[in-house]
Formats: C-alpha cells, structure tokens, sequence
C-alpha cells in the first residue's frame, strides 16, 4: 500500500470512531425531538414556527435571552479588563495564585454558582440578613453569576494576548512625544482587539445558552431559550413550541461559532507577529496601585464571596452557630426527595465523570490526531461537527435519548451508561481543543520519517506522539471531568431517582422547602465545588493553562 493510501485509511480509521459516536447519541437523537415537534400525522409542519415565534410570550423569552447575554457581556468586559491588564503587566506576590483562583469559577457547575449567588443575594441570604436586600429573581443576580462564570475567560484570553504585545513597542511611541493614552489607542489596542472581540463572542455564547444559574436565580418570569426549552419539554409536554426553540437557539449559536472562528485565526495570526516577552513589573505610581486595589476588590467580591457564603450557609446550623449538620444529614434517606440518602450522589458523580472522561479522552484524541492530518473540507466539516454540541440545547439533547434511544439495538434509557455518554458529548470538544494544538506543534518529519522506517499508523502514534502530547492528554482528561461533573442540562433528564448526579440532586433540593434541605443544597454544592476546584489546581500543577484553553 502506498504512504498516500495509508495516510487516507489512518484519517478514515481516525474519524470512523468519533463520527459514530457523534451520529448515534447527538444528530439521531436532537433530530428525532425536533422532527417529533414538527411532523404531524406522518407530514412535516413547517408553519409551526411563524405559529411558535409569532407568541408574544415566546417573543418576550427570545429578547430578554439577547439582551441579557449582551448586559453579560459588556458587565464581564468592563470589570475583567482590567484584571487582565493587572495579571498580565504587573508582578506582585500571590499572582500565580491568583490566576489559578479566578479561573476556577470557569469550571464549576452552573448549580454550584446558583447555589452560591442563591447564599448571598437570595432570601435568608448574607445580603438578606445584614441589609434586608435581595436579588434572587431579578437580572441583577443573573448578571452577577454570569460574571463570575465569564471573568476567567476574560483574563485568560485577552491577558494572554497582553503579555505577548512589547510594551517597549509603546514605550517608544511616547519616547517619540504620543500621550499615554494616544500609544495605548494606536499601538496597544489594535494588536488586543481580535482577542478582546473573541473573549466578548465566547462570553456572548456562553450567556446566551445559559440554564443552571438562570433557572436558579431567574424564578418563573425570567428565562432564557435554554430554560424556555425545559419548561416546555419537562413541564408543559409542547414538543412543537421546544422543537422549534431548539432550532432558533441552534441556529443562532452557530452563527457565533462561525464569528469566533474567524476572529480566533485573525487573533493567532496577530500573535505570530509579536514577540514574546516578559512584560510584568512591579505597580509604579499611585494609578497602577488604585487599578490594582480596584481589581483585587472585584475578585474578592464576586470571585471569592459567592462560595465563601456558599460554605458558610453549607456550616451554619439552627439557632445560629456552626456544625456539620447539614452534612450528616447527607447520610439520611432522601426525605421524600430521593429514594437514596443525597450523599449518594457523590459516589455516583465520581464514577459517571470517570467513565465520561475516558469516553471523551478516546473520542476527543481520535478526532484530534484526524484534525491534524491534511485533507481540506472534509477536515474543516468535521472539525464544526465537533463543536455543534456546544451550540445544541443541552435539554434537548437529554430529552431526546429518552426519545429516540427506546428501541432495540439501542434501547438505553434504564442504563447507567447514558449518564456518563451525556456528560462526553459535552467534554469531547474540550478534549479537541485541549489536544489540537499540540498534536498540530509536532514536526511531521517525526511521523514521515516513522512511516518510511516501516511503522504501522499505531505505531507512529505510539512513538511518536504520544511522548510528546502526554501532559495535554492529561490536562484534556482533567477538564473532560470537570465539566462531566457539572453537566446538568441533559443529566436532568436522564439520571434516575436512585442515582442522581450531584447538580441533580443541588436542584432538587433547592426546589423543596425547608431549611434541612437547604442546608444540605448548600452542602451538596460545597463538595461539589471542592472536587472541580481540586482538580483544576492539580492541572495547573501539571502545566499552567494558556490562553485558549477553554
């Protein structure tokens, strides 16, 4: 066989696995929801979405989900800007430190976050209790989480690109008479705004397709297309109206990805053209310490105050004082809210992301090492089929494996594996972009020379690669975890009674009163939080995180 038809049967050997993975348990069963909720009597409906779209209360719902995702995004610009300047430019103690801390809320479930906010804006909370003022059900709250969640993607993406812009570049624009302000706007700023446009597509994205903190914090007047989505399918049982904003929401995520996409080149071709350097120094002159003071009192205020009183409320027993009460009664039966005891929860999140992230590392890796190999459009197609989970209702996704997977050969809906094969759609693009880079940083000499020597595919990939990749192999396997841990979208749907998720198990407990299972939300959520943060400071152990690595 020749080396051209060998490299041909390696990519379709390469992709076979991920394409299969991706038809079987994405495409067949979101199109079997939304064909469910536009066909009747055997004939497509297409006029159900002029029907759908034309309700003013679904009108109000696509409004608020834009505008509220555009408030998201300017609130996390203005605030996080400068702490990507400060991380970027200024050398002070704790800052490696600080780094990790502020990427931390970037990986903890939207439940643990509206679980927290919930301790500090919501009725009982710290707010509530030292000046009588709440937030839950407002957009204020909403707008808050979303900042929490969108800080670290601020600081990482455009900080990154900050440190590789040479502040001797506009040092010498002011050496040549230009103001302070006059060598930031020409000299600075053009070389950070494909990075600052790309950080504000990713928030956008991120916000628009909010779900956890929203149907937390948001209560019954306030919801997105994602929590219009559940209510509809959960609920109301109106396949039509979910079909139909499924679709909307789909389109319009793709759209951003296709942006981002382009703007992400324009940004790598941008950081090709500068040099790397060092550009911290320490805080001269009383304008940098009040900007740094200012950005300290941001990260303490809503990076680092939200799971402090989440911890706080998670320790606090009746009749004031603190204890571990709420998490003995983790232990206990379910209280009519569980046929287990909560603390289940956890063993069985744990053994779910596991699987999950071996499922997503092998599919994420094959699908990688295909990216890397040359083969033009068919490439670039698979590598946006890649991302469409992302840009999917993950309530849809989860309302359609109760949907479609129901018959033979592929009759899953009382299996435990469904769990976990919910939980790798959402990691394995992750995993790509983890792995993408540094697959595509090996010399191909390396490879070509293995295969003239006579080496199997396998075996190159072995030798070869492998060596070279294993600590992005590792960092891909830790976020495919982490993110497994906290899916909630699609887990809500599918996870049974007897073995809940730990997201699963904080809503639920959040959705009954009482103050014992508040208390044990509150408690669920702290380990929860615990066990995500543990892990990413682990991977920032193993090599630190770059800019774009989410």
């Amino acid at each position: 066989m020749s080396p051209a038809a060998r490299g041909r049967a390696a990519r379709c050997g390469l992709i076979a696995l991920p394409v299969a993975f991706l038809t079987v348990f994405f495409a067949y069963p979101v199109t079997a929801i939304v064909s469910r909720g536009l066909r009747e009597d055997g004939a497509w409906r297409p006029g159900r979405v002029a029907e759908v779209l034309s309700d003013p209360g679904i009108g109000q719902v696509v409004w608020f989900t834009v505008w509220q995702a555009a408030a998201s995004t300017l609130l996390t610009l203005f605030l996080a800007l400068p702490g990507a300047w400060a991380l970027a430019r200024l050398d002070f103690p704790g800052r490696r430190v600080l780094r990790a801390v502020v990427t931390v809320p970037f990986v903890l479930p939207t439940v643990v976050a509206g679980s927290a906010f919930l301790a500090l804006v919501g009725r009982g909370g710290l707010l509530d209790d030292l000046f009588g003022v709440r937030l839950d059900g407002t957009v204020w709250a909403i707008l808050l989480a979303h900042v929490f969640f969108n800080y670290a993607v601020v600081v990482r993406t455009v900080g990154g690109m900050w440190e590789q812009v040479d502040p001797r570049q506009e040092e010498a624009a002011r050496v040549l008479g230009a103001g302070r302000f006059t060598a930031w706007w020409r000299i600075t700023l053009p070389a950070l705004a494909p990075s600052v446009a790309a950080a504000a597509l990713m928030v956008f994205l991120f916000t628009f397709t909010s779900f956890g903190a929203v149907l937390i914090l948001g209560g019954p007047r306030l919801a997105t297309l994602e929590v219009e989505i559940y209510r509809q399918t959960a609920q109301l049982l109106d396949l039509p109206t979910a079909a139909v904003l499924s679709i909307v929401q789909f389109a319009a995520v793709a759209v951003m990805l296709w942006v981002h996409a382009r703007t992400v080149r324009r940004r790598e071709a941008g950081l090709r053209l500068t040099g790397a350097v060092d550009p911290a120094r320490p805080p001269r002159g009383v304008g940098q310490w009040l900007l740094l003071g200012w950005v300290l009192l941001v990260i303490g205020a809503l990076l680092l105050l939200p799971p402090a009183v989440l911890v706080e409320r998670s320790l606090s027993v009746p009749g004031g004082g603190w204890g571990l009460d709420h998490y003995r009664a983790l232990f206990l039966d379910g209280g009519g809210t569980f046929p287990v005891a909560p603390m289940e929860a956890v063993g069985n999140s744990l053994r779910y992301a596991a699987v999950a992230t071996v499922i997503a590392v092998v599919v994420g890796g094959l699908a990688a090492a295909a990216l890397t190999r040359r083969a033009g459009r068919l490439v670039r197609g698979f590598d946006a089929l890649l991302m469409l989970p992302l840009g999917t209702s993950a309530v849809t996704v989860g309302f359609g494996f109760l949907i479609a997977l129901d018959a033979p050969p592929l009759d899953l809906r009382s299996s435990w594996m469904l769990v976990p094969i919910a939980q790798a759609l959402v990691g394995v693009p992750f995993v790509v972009r983890v792995m993408l880079p540094v697959l595509r940083a090996v010399d191909d000499r390396l490879r070509q020379a293995a295969a003239v020597l006579g080496a199997s595919p396998w075996r190159v990939w072995r030798e070869v690669d492998l060596p070279l990749v294993r600590r992005a192999l590792v960092l891909a396997a830790g976020f495919a975890f982490a993110v497994s841990m906290g899916e909630f979208g699609a887990t809500v749907f599918i996870a049974r009674p007897d073995a809940p998720t730990l997201p699963v198990a904080v809503a639920r407990l959040l959705g009954r009163a009482g103050e014992l299972t508040y208390g044990q939300a509150m408690a669920l959520s702290t380990i929860l939080m615990v066990v995500c943060a543990t892990v990413l400071l682990a991977l920032e152990r193993i090599r630190p995180l770059r800019s774009g690595a989410f």
